[in-house]
């Protein structure tokens, strides 16, 4: 598998999404479209994993097995 180069914009919008659920469980008449930012966290993860795989299938190094077991060992 291949690694991707580290992106702070990314992190960036990981830290608004996660200071949107945040607010909105805490004050939800302060943000009340705080919920969004679970939105904000699938679309994130949809475009790291499908980044990690275009890249790998593209150097012919794509292995399920492999994705999968790194899928399971973050979580």
């Amino acid at each position: 598998m291949e690694h991707l180069k580290y992106r702070p914009d990314i992190d960036g919008l990981r830290a608004i999404a996660v200071l949107s659920v945040v607010i909105f469980h805490y004050f939800p008449s302060l943000l009340p479209g705080g919920f969004v930012g679970v939105d904000i966290f699938f679309v994130i993860s949809g475009y790291l994993i499908t980044s990690i795989i275009l890249k790998s299938a593209s150097n012919k190094s794509f292995s399920y097995l492999d994705f999968y077991k790194r899928r399971v060992l973050r979580i």
